[in-house]
């Protein structure tokens, strides 16, 4: 799978992914008024709403970007019509030819895991039948309960040449509390990513691992080191933008050649159009707004090279 991705990367020059992670307060208000029109204030005008915006925006950045990735929690938290719109999301972004990366971040024990890796990632077994619940190609992973909990993704990676990222070093300012704390004089992040690796090697696809990590643009010094410490991972690096990445952080990311990670930004993108620099776009053309801020993104990344 992560041949797949980085083909899509090389062929449209755009090392970025952008988080599908919807909130009400986001949407423009025309979309929300005509989804309570149909709805009411129910769960399923949220649905709606979510759906609306979700697909104007697609159809406006899909030609520019190799994939996205939508935070299953945004939709969760609208219960069963959420969750239908999850997957309707999942569905339209592959018909445009996105890789999907499902910001899932499970991790339980052996059973569960595998429970959570069929369901997204693999497949599951009705008689003779073999069914799909999900269709993301690749998903997040906590790797806090350890092996128990990744081996299961790992194993579905491999069968069905899937894709996952352990989460390693996360952007959020609390991460240091567990993952910073020395573990025989080495912080805790450095022992999982030696364990990524390990991983990884067990599901390599070309030069590069179907196990990946998720490991912050706000640190920059600690992603140098983790960049050695797991050459044929690739790295999901969120925190750009929004959050106080720059462009400048994110050169330790990448390896020699270029590759070897990918950007996120999600309110960056989808919420472009509350941005003073976008705002010229206005409500109704929020769309748009989005596909200049990937554009810039784009091009901005790209000047590191």
């Amino acid at each position: 799978m992560i041949s797949q991705l980085i083909k899509k990367i090389q062929e449209k020059n755009a090392p970025v992914v952008v988080g599908l992670d919807p909130m009400l307060d986001y949407i423009p208000k025309h979309i929300m008024d005509s989804a309570y029109e149909q709805f009411e204030e129910t769960l399923g005008a949220a649905g709606e709403a979510i759906w609306q915006y979700n697909q104007a925006i697609i159809d406006e950045i899909y030609d520019l970007i190799p994939a996205v990735k939508p935070q299953i929690a945004m939709y969760e938290q609208y219960g069963l019509p959420g969750m239908v719109v999850f997957d309707k999301t999942v569905k339209y972004c592959k018909q445009k030819g996105l890789i999907v990366i499902g910001d899932i971040k499970r991790g339980d024990i052996g059973s569960t895991s595998t429970a959570y890796a069929n369901g997204h990632i693999g497949s599951v077994m009705l008689g003779r039948t073999e069914l799909r619940a999900f269709y993301e190609d690749m998903v997040t992973v906590n790797p806090y309960l350890g092996s128990d909990g990744v081996k299961p993704f790992v194993d579905v990676c491999r069968e069905k040449d899937r894709g996952m990222f352990v989460l390693v070093k996360t952007s959020n300012p609390s991460s240091g509390e567990f993952q910073d704390q020395l573990v025989d004089g080495r912080p805790l992040y450095e022992l999982v990513a030696e364990k990524v690796n390990e991983w990884g090697s067990d599901c390599m696809d070309g030069n590069y691992s179907n196990v990946g990590a998720v490991v912050g643009a706000t640190y920059p010094e600690m992603g140098a080191k983790l960049r050695k410490l797991m050459p044929y991972s690739y790295i999901l690096v969120p925190g750009y933008g929004a959050q106080g990445g720059t462009s400048e952080m994110l050169r330790p990311y990448f390896n020699d050649d270029g590759l070897g990670a990918i950007v996120n930004s999600s309110r960056g993108i989808i919420c472009a159009y509350k941005q003073e620099k976008y705002l010229e776009f206005g409500e109704q053309n929020f769309a748009l707004a989005s596909r200049q801020a990937v554009i810039d993104m784009i091009e901005d990344i790209n000047s590191i090279f």
